[in-house]
């Protein structure tokens, strides 16, 4: 072991030695104030004391703390080799100091902010070459002995490059939007202090609105983002943000597709600020290549161009596409060489400046470098050559998030909040496979490691592990096995674990009629968000002698009374069809504007639009047949297009045709990106915009229909069913208050003077908005269970069957209307589950899997996962396999 006397000649890292020279210009801005440089110097000269002479290494877990950066400079100064290791995950920090032996640990700070070093030895247990600054873990080997070893020069000159080509000087100030102990984050804090210029330090991350509260107060000028970066810009309306000091965006560690590319570099355009996409690894320090600002939207595929200092080649690949090598880079910024164990850090320059980047890559006629692949993301599957990250880029074109990896003759997708059976085929296709050589699992988040990178070994482990998830200790409450049984029979789905929820599982607004009665049953008191609540989250409660259903069960269920009744003049209480458009609203707010995505929630609003219209079209077209009462355009719910003006006895379909067009043309709004971010971002300011938007028709300032069919066309009672979105968006007492009054300030008027018609519709959408629930006799709540589920279909056969008895037997044709609807509910649904069940056994793989499973969420061809990342977290759990929506849509009655 080297002794204290065993003292070498060191400069240290040089941007952490000529911190002072820049003064009183602000270093470091963070929550509670500024530190200047020359203050910065004087606490990284006073940690340095702290670390001693003797050259020791050193393991500092790095986090955004001032005491942290000013440990980790002071090393840097002083020539101590770092070992920057993650600060957020205590098992790999562990694994790595049990693996080299640090000098010194450093795991955070105390409650006054000062770091605490453990000086595990007085010298140093190891030989440390000279050259030797720090130690990385590279990427997706965190808490792995495999470290990338740098030198003084590689940190330097990497710092210097940067900085040149992105021109900082010292008004520039950089948020820390990238963990300290990730390459391409600490890049941004040396080529920072290196020209002088500011860092926010904090440790925010960007969906918190007191990030960019402090990113304007400090008048922040950029920040960096790796691709989940922007995902999450995406999600928090970034596009309207109003950073008046924002001069450039930087975007590296991995590949954001070309369309993002183009879209923000024209957002930067419009807003003032330059995009600069960039390439690197760990082991070039952080960059190899950049993408000039102004190309990013001519060539958004494109790498750019190697790094000042730095060069590349094309080395040809066996089997690679043509035109295409392996990109070799040299620069003064290549690692020394990697480290496996503590006898690798005596090692010098064992690369000589040239790094293999195991990148497939093309140089195009201008110049420019284009990634193609990476060689150990193919895959032979079937004999076929499979580039992994191809499949990924073409899935992503069509909106589909995923991870590819190879598996046992077979190719693992995992999609995040898409369909199944579609990310299957959809893989397939771009793979060149046969369908039943792909498995897919779906899951809610992508599995990502702590910089925002796909986490392959994650997804490994959704497609093979089987084991049963880790057993806690339950709480006092329901028996969660009968809950399980319950949400199986009523949704069809067998794979229900306690992690499952009633949207998860895919429940819809028929289903969670008969969901919520006998739930209501079972717990003794139904919450008001019990439809995303998971089953292991459910409490017992004391049972009151009448239980609750939710009001819109009940406004669903009487107003379907109140039509049949009024249709065949057992009494006059007209408004319930429209009561209806106000609880369509409210149902779709609820069920279809979940985090999905914004192509899942399309596809969910198609999906409720076939479950309407094809029984709609179905039975309509049945009737045509056989009685030739309606004109064809009635079967094809066109009625309101190309039927004949004025009122015709096609115009009884108007509720259906209401519902389809305006369910049309929510799903369109929403299609749009801009749209869809708002809608998230400002969910009742956005309902609230739409109710004003259907005002419009509804006031005639856009005309549409001057007759008195207006009262029944899509477009003019659009409104309603915006009013009844917001009420359910409405979380406040004051939001609740906004709603009410506008439906009380709109309705008057809106029938023509028909005064009981507007108070029976201002009555059921106010109880919508305030009642969320009614006790009831249990009896009661049974029937309104089936009224509410067969409504649309009440709907839709009772004026075939009242007309003919109206006159002699009222009371008959009623009970019989009724009936019938019922009747038509259950031979609907039980034709969907047939014709489920026939498709899932279509579509079954015919070869048998390699290992016999116990029945869990991740078959041999598909799977479902709650969240990825949690599993990542949890090695071997398996959250539920979304079940299949085969269950027909009463959202509209």
């Amino acid at each position: 072991m080297p002794s204290p006397s065993d003292r070498v000649e060191r400069t240290g890292v040089p941007l952490a030695r000529r911190l002072g020279g820049y003064g009183d210009a602000v270093a470091l801005i963070t929550e509670d104030g500024t530190v200047s440089y020359r203050d910065l110097a004087g606490r990284v000269e006073g940690a340095a004391r702290r670390l001693g002479e003797t050259r020791r290494l050193i393991l500092i877990a790095g986090a955004h703390k001032i005491d942290l950066l000013v440990t980790y400079l002071a090393a840097l100064s002083a020539g101590h080799p770092v070992l920057l290791a993650p600060g957020d995950r205590p098992d790999g920090l562990d694994s790595l100091i049990a693996a080299y032996r640090p000098d010194v640990v450093v795991r955070g700070c105390d409650s006054a902010g000062h770091a605490v070093l453990e000086e595990v030895r007085a010298g140093s247990a190891h030989l440390l070459h000279p050259d030797l600054a720090l130690l990385l873990t590279t990427s997706g080997s965190t808490g792995s002995p495999k470290l990338v070893r740098l030198s003084h020069r590689n940190v330097q000159a990497n710092a210097e490059s940067i900085a040149r080509y992105l021109d900082l000087a010292t008004t520039d100030r950089a948020a820390t939007t990238l963990p300290m102990h990730y390459c391409y984050g600490l890049s941004v804090i040396h080529s920072h202090l290196l020209r002088g210029a500011g860092v926010i330090l904090t440790p925010r991350p960007i969906t918190d609105p007191r990030f960019w509260e402090l990113f304007r107060t400090a008048r922040g000028t950029s920040f960096a983002g790796v691709p989940y970066t922007f995902d999450l810009l995406d999600r928090t309306g970034f596009d309207r943000a109003e950073l008046p000091d924002l001069r450039y965006i930087t975007q590296a560690g991995g590949r954001l597709a070309p369309d993002r590319v183009r879209a923000y570099a024209e957002l930067g355009r419009r807003r003032g600020w330059k995009l600069f996409v960039m390439y690197g690894q760990t082991e070039a320090t952080a960059r190899m290549a950049y993408l000039p600002p102004e190309l990013a939207a001519r060539h958004p595929e494109a790498i750019g161009r190697p790094i000042p200092g730095g060069t590349f080649r094309l080395d040809p690949v066996a089997d690679g596409p043509a035109g295409t090598g392996e990109l070799v880079y040299a620069g003064p910024n290549v690692m020394l060489g990697y480290a496996h164990s503590p006898d690798d850090l005596q090692l010098g320059d064992t690369l000589g400046g040239e790094l293999r980047t195991g990148d497939l890559a093309r140089q195009r006629d201008d110049g420019l470098y284009e990634v193609v692949g990476r060689r150990s993301r193919f895959a032979k599957i079937y004999g076929l050559r499979i580039d992994l990250q191809q499949v990924e880029s073409r899935l992503a074109e069509k909106g589909l998030r995923i991870c590819c990896v190879p598996g046992a003759d077979e190719l693992v997708v995992a999609v995040e909040n898409g369909d199944e059976a579609a990310a299957r085929e959809a893989a397939a296709r771009a793979a060149g496979l046969p369908v039943g050589a792909v498995r897919a699992c779906v899951v809610d988040e992508l599995p990502r490691t702590a910089t925002g990178k796909p986490d392959f070994h994650a997804v490994h482990e959704l497609a093979r592990s089987h084991e049963p998830a880790t057993v806690i200790p339950p709480k006092p409450g329901p028996d969660t096995a009968a809950l399980r049984a319950m949400y199986a029979d009523i949704l069809h789905c067998p794979n229900v674990t306690d992690d499952s929820s009633f949207v998860s599982l895919g429940g819809d607004s028929l289903s969670y009629v008969r969901m919520s009665v006998r739930l209501e049953q079972m717990i003794g008191h139904l919450p008001e968000d019990w439809h995303t609540t998971r089953i292991g989250d459910f409490t017992p409660r004391r049972r009151h002698r009448w239980p609750a259903v939710e009001t819109n069960v009940l406004l669903r269920a009487v107003a379907i009374v109140l039509i049949v009744g009024s249709h065949i003049h057992l009494f006059a209480v007209l408004g319930g069809a429209h009561v209806l458009l106000g609880v369509a609203g409210y149902n779709f707010a609820r069920f279809h504007l979940s985090e999905a995505e914004r192509t899942e929630r399309m596809r969910r609003t198609l999906r409720s639009v076939g479950r309407i219209a094809v029984p709609s079209m179905v039975f309509i077209g049945c009737v045509i047949a056989v009685t030739g009462e309606y004109r064809v355009t009635s079967a094809f719910l066109l009625n309101g297009i190309l039927g004949p003006p004025g009122w015709t006895i096609e115009w009884r379909y108007w509720f259906v045709e209401a519902i389809v067009y305006i369910l049309l043309a929510a799903g369109a709004v929403l299609a749009i990106p801009l749209a869809d971010r708002a809608e998230r971002t400002y969910p009742f300011p956005f309902a609230m915009g739409l109710v004003t938007l259907g005002l419009l028709t509804r006031y005639a300032v856009v005309p549409v229909d001057d007759g008195l069919n207006r009262i029944l066309t899509a477009s003019v009672v659009f409104w309603l069913f915006a009013l009844g979105w917001a009420a359910a968006k409405a979380t406040t007492v004051r939001r609740r208050l906004c709603v009410t009054a506008a439906i009380v300030a709109t309705v008057p008027g809106f029938f023509f003077g028909d005064t009981q018609r507007e108070l029976v519709v201002i009555g059921g959408l106010c109880l919508l908005v305030w009642v969320r629930s009614v006790r009831c006799p249990t009896a009661l709540i049974r029937v309104a269970g089936v009224l509410a589920s067969a409504s649309l279909y009440i709907y839709l056969t009772h004026f075939e069957v009242y007309l003919p008895l109206r006159e002699k037997y009222p009371w008959p044709a009623f009970a019989l209307s009724l009936l019938a609807g019922v009747i038509y509910w259950q031979a609907v649904t039980f034709t969907v589950r047939l014709l489920a069940t026939v498709s899932r056994t279509r579509m079954s793989p015919r070869r048998t899997p390699r290992t016999a499973v116990a029945p869990t969420a991740c078959g041999p061809a598909r799977c479902r996962h709650s969240s990825g990342n949690q599993l990542a977290r949890r090695r071997g759990s398996l959250p539920p396999r979304e079940a299949p929506e085969i269950v027909a849509d009463a959202s509209i009655a």
